[in-house]
């Protein structure tokens, strides 16, 4: 069958990709790997309490020994599992470790992301160019802010406006209030460094605007379930916002179960015709032809599906003519941890299971090296009461004892804590890198894709920055009984993976162009993490959406002009 274009993965970017080329009336066709989800029918569970759970949400010792990968995932749970690949279900090649977090539905990983949603500044975007990593970017801020904002008011972001140059601010939706340690955090850290603690920018609707109301979203009810599906469709994903918004137009075809083996190449016209699919139940192979092909996979994927689609003009994978196809592969460094006691507001407490944190900017090298590592780093943070201090590493549900001591602790609301935690940015290098495996396959005879991605010196001297600077803030502040961890986790569980197909502007040594076409194969776009060419620090999925309707844009105005 043949479409005006194809989109390969539901996720963010593909969500996207599929809303903005079915507006401007282009016949499309999405191509998911795994099942079909439904808003709310799919969400098993969405209003279940803990007690529903045989092990209250837990995970079972058997879910554990079956899935020692997937199991570390963050959201991982009784509750959440089956939006999750399991592990013996998709198999790859660990070269060195790498815990690969995946969801293969419709919406992906939209159901189960982070939903932290700060936009990248000049300093991430200068960032290569300015220290001599990577290749320089293509683009700067002022290329992609005006995207930002398009999908941000699509989207529903929350925040509050900053004025701070490594943060921009966006389109935001009123942002989430501190609780009374947070403002104390607030205060100190910026009276003590000079330095901004905020509410951070969130795909939550907090006080939806028309058009989220016209999607047939509400606002956020902050029972924190964000995991299992949001009924309310109170925070953004594919399945409640952009599919459906598609769906609406009359032009969208969605195909789930359906494994990409290659992206077609025609010698002859010096295009790509299509995407070759293998029906994940059938095993059948079937052929489908489109003017333009959206490749939005999610990071490794993209890059094994490149790698596999190979022609006489492109042997080593489809516009693979700078070699750099599968390499540069990057990622956020999530390794550095903290938490403690703040004493005192015993008399305060909390009204709002807020789904969403605070952040503190990056403070680190902007504009100039001002450390003995390159790149910066974003700091997550909170603070609740209760005896949960879980989020204190080191300390678990259940440190309050036994019997009479556990019956007294659970009457008493415990006292205030607080934690931080890091995401770092990397620097990609070439031997950071994927490839397909010269003789092992997946059960649909695609090769598996082997991954050899770690950690370097400049990390290690990041985590030590993050945990020196963390505790001394957190000190300033009060905090007490502080502890700090490095986990020292392989890369993947920060489920930021990033490059392979990486964006440039000489065709000698990236994959693709300013607006995020294929050099050598200009109706084959990328829009997902496998397009980046550094990390930064920020959270990236707001820019993989506003990539992405930029890029359509581009590619239908190519269109309309006969050049694609």
């Amino acid at each position: 069958m043949r479409y005006d274009a194809i989109v390969i993965g539901s996720g963010i970017s593909g969500g996207w990709a599929a809303k903005e080329l079915c507006e401007k009336g282009l016949k499309t066709l999405v191509l998911e790997r795994g099942r079909n989800i439904e808003h709310i029918k799919d969400y098993p569970g969405y209003a279940n309490d803990p007690w529903d759970y045989t092990h209250r949400g837990q995970l079972s010792r058997a879910q554990l020994k079956e899935n020692p990968l997937i199991s570390k995932a963050a959201g991982y749970a009784e509750d959440t599992a089956h939006f999750f690949v399991k592990d013996a279900d998709h198999p790859y090649v660990q070269e060195k470790p790498f815990d690969w977090i995946r969801g293969y539905q419709v919406g992906g990983k939209s159901l189960t992301w982070g939903r932290s949603c700060q936009r990248w500044s000049d300093f991430e975007f200068n960032g290569p160019k300015e220290n001599g990593y990577a290749v320089d970017w293509p683009i700067r801020y002022k290329d992609i802010a005006p995207w930002y904002s398009h999908v941000e008011k699509f989207s529903g972001i929350c925040g509050t406006a900053e004025n701070i140059p490594s943060m921009p601010d966006g389109e935001f939706l009123p942002g989430y209030e501190f609780n009374c340690v947070e403002q104390h955090l607030r205060d100190s850290i910026k009276k003590n460094f000079n330095r901004h603690y905020i509410t951070g920018r969130w795909a939550h609707l907090s006080e939806p605007a028309p058009i989220h109301r016209e999607q047939g979203r509400g606002q956020c009810q902050n029972r924190n379930l964000c995991m299992r599906g949001c009924p309310f469709g109170g925070y953004f994903s594919s399945v409640t916002a952009t599919l459906p918004w598609a769906i609406k137009t009359g032009n969208l075809t969605i195909r789930p179960y359906s494994v990409v083996h290659s992206v077609l190449y025609d010698e002859k016209t010096g295009k790509a015709s299509g995407v070759r699919v293998i029906d994940a139940v059938s095993k059948e192979t079937i052929d489908f032809e489109a003017r333009i092909i959206f490749v939005n996979a999610s990071a490794l994927n993209t890059n094994l599906i490149l790698l596999n689609s190979t022609s006489s003009r492109f042997p080593n994978g489809l516009g693979n003519d700078s070699g750099v196809l599968g390499k540069y592969i990057c990622f956020h460094n999530y390794r550095g941890s903290m938490g403690g006691i703040m004493p005192g507001f015993e008399d305060k407490y909390y009204e709002v299971r807020k789904p969403v944190e605070s952040v503190i900017p990056n403070f680190r090298n902007l504009g100039k090296q001002d450390t003995d590592f390159l790149g910066g780093y974003v700091i997550f943070s909170g603070a609740g009461r209760g005896r949960g201090s879980a989020a204190i590493p080191g300390q678990t549900e259940g440190d309050e004892g036994i019997g009479a001591s556990l019956k007294k602790s659970l009457s008493e609301p415990g006292p205030w804590w607080v934690y931080m935690y890091m995401q770092g940015e990397t620097i990609p290098k070439e031997t950071n890198h994927v490839r397909l495996h010269e003789e092992k396959k997946d059960q649909w005879g695609i090769p598996l894709l082997v991954t050899s991605v770690g950690y370097d010196d400049n990390d290690d001297r990041m985590v030590k920055d993050f945990l020196e600077q963390g505790e001394a803030m957190l000190k300033a502040a009060g905090v007490i009984n502080i502890r700090t961890l490095d986990t020292h986790q392989p890369p993947g569980l920060d489920i930021h993976e990033m490059g392979g197909v990486r964006m440039g502007l000489d065709p000698k040594t990236s994959m693709l162009n300013a607006f995020n076409q294929v050099h050598g194969c200009p109706n084959v776009f990328v829009t997902d993490g496998a397009c980046m060419t550094s990390t930064g620090n920020q959270s990236p999925s707001i820019l993989y959406m506003a990539f992405t309707a930029r890029a359509v844009d581009h590619a239908v105005n190519e269109m309309k002009k006969g050049d694609l």
